[in-house]
């Protein structure tokens, strides 16, 4: 993806929403991020009673720093599991606080476990002062290390999917290369791209044998730019479903952008109502 912000002019579609099987997968990668993240805390506690304890005063240096990698090596598993869950159902940037909170949490995650514990050590009066800065230095290190690895530099966003899964889609439709084509965002690409096509198959006249990429579909309710529920898309406005109903129409473009999301499955039945030709 090559950018984290949509072109201006991006021709856009219906927002890009995760699979079902994407959100699955995303909530997998969380549970396992969690836990690797539980371990690394309980790792930091262990390591902060055994330092109210004395244990380190005069030795155990190699335990002490044993802990702080393993801290560490938590830290970083939850970190990288967890940025792979947003890829497969990223946040929305429309709501700031937690767009950031979600991108960010593992570096946030890797500080909790870490900050705590090098203060303390830093600040124990009884550790050999040698240890305490070795300890200290390793675990300062790690902290940095870890969470430079949290932090998300270029998080992906449902804005940008939808700009990919667009640029997929009308790639896809001009045969191009599909180089906007991630596999986060092709497989509803190429459903965009089916629809289209599927429309102008089913509106071929013998005026217009490329068929019209025009389609008919029931209005948002109380004036809304999308329907709270997705709706079906039709071939004119005189089909039977659309009877009595507010209807819009536009390209198949801006019926996604609606939330009519689904080609009508009575597509025989609705050219003989809007005197289109039947398909062979």
């Amino acid at each position: 993806m090559s950018d984290n912000k949509p072109a201006e002019q991006t021709d856009v579609t219906k927002a890009w929403r995760a699979s079902q099987g994407q959100k699955s997968a995303a909530t997998r990668l969380r549970i396992f991020a969690v836990v690797a993240w539980i371990i690394a805390i309980a790792g930091e506690v262990v390591a902060i009673v055994l330092l109210y304890r004395h244990k380190f005063d005069h030795g155990n240096l190699g335990l002490l720093i044993g802990i702080l990698v393993g801290i560490a090596i938590f830290a970083i598993a939850g970190n990288l599991l967890w940025k792979a869950a947003n890829k497969q159902d990223p946040a929305s940037r429309a709501d700031g606080f937690k767009f950031f909170v979600q991108n960010q949490l593992g570096a946030i995650i890797t500080l909790i476990a870490f900050v705590p514990l090098v203060v303390l050590i830093f600040m124990d009066k009884d550790m050999d002062p040698k240890n305490k800065k070795v300890a200290g230095g390793v675990g300062a290190v790690l902290a940095i290390i870890a969470a430079l690895i949290g932090v998300s530099y270029k998080p992906p966003s449902v804005e940008q999917y939808t700009q990919d899964m667009n640029q997929c889609a009308a790639q896809i439709k001009a045969n191009q290369p599909t180089t906007a084509c991630s596999p986060e965002v092709a497989q509803q690409a190429q459903d965009i791209a089916r629809d289209s096509s599927a429309i102008a198959d089913a509106t071929k006249t013998a005026a217009n044998p490329a068929g019209q990429d025009v389609v008919y579909w029931i209005a948002p309710e109380n004036g809304a730019q999308k329907s709270s529920t997705p709706h079906v898309f039709h071939l004119c406005a005189g089909v039977s479903p659309l009877r009595g109903k507010t209807v819009n129409h536009g390209s198949v473009t801006q019926a996604y952008a609606e939330n009519a999301t689904r080609i009508t499955k009575q597509i025989s039945m609705e050219q003989k109502q809007c005197g289109f030709a039947a398909s062979e």
